[in-house]
């Protein structure tokens, strides 16, 4: 259960401009709550306490964020099309701050490669990183991040767009294609999320 040393004025200023919703506290000592991605923050005089199923997220929008994290990103798909899920997870020098993965229903591999990669990125965005280190092991997708490489498929060039967008709320950032091994956690969470 995080606690965050804030002021709570300035934390709800925060939360108000994400678009969640806070309500006046339960109780006379709370100053005021909101709910966000499963879990809740209540604010008192000099600090917010996050609690929840995952409460990462959330007090990523509550700290004032910065730094750097290292974020990677995988997609697999069952088929080309198939059954496809995603997985990512980002790293600081603290640890791992948040991971995640979901079915993403029938798609082929490079859609599930962006879709990974847009889920990672809009994690990593609500944490307010100023420098973000992207890996992954599509150079497909890598490459036309980075503008080296075109982009034909329509459905491809949506998903990228959507990246480049996440990527404006960075102040500094790089995207490289690392081998498999390198990636073996993000690979890991998406094939768990395929097997469920």
């Amino acid at each position: 259960m995080p606690v965050i040393d804030c002021d709570p004025d300035a934390a709800r200023d925060r939360l108000a401009a994400e678009g969640i919703d806070v309500r006046p506290g339960n109780t006379e000592h709370e100053l005021w709550r909101a709910e966000h991605g499963g879990a809740t923050a209540v604010a008192y005089e000099d600090s917010v306490v996050v609690q929840g199923s995952d409460p990462t997220r959330l007090a990523g929008l509550l700290e004032d964020g910065g730094g750097r994290a290292h974020v990677y990103f995988d997609g697999a798909a069952r088929g080309n099309p198939g059954p496809a899920a995603v997985g990512w997870i980002i790293v600081t020098d603290d640890g791992i701050v948040a991971e995640g993965s979901e079915r993403i229903g029938r798609a082929t591999n490079n859609q599930a490669e962006y879709e990974a990669l847009v889920s990672a990125l809009e994690a990593a965005t609500e944490y307010g990183f100023e420098e973000l280190r992207i890996r992954g092991d599509s150079q497909l997708v890598v490459k036309q991040v980075r503008g080296e490489w075109d982009v034909n498929d329509p459905a491809l060039r949506e998903k990228r767009l959507r990246a480049r967008e996440l990527l404006t709320k960075i102040g500094e950032w790089s995207i490289d294609h690392v081998p498999r091994e390198i990636n073996d956690r993000a690979d890991e969470l998406a094939n768990e999320a395929l097997d469920e």
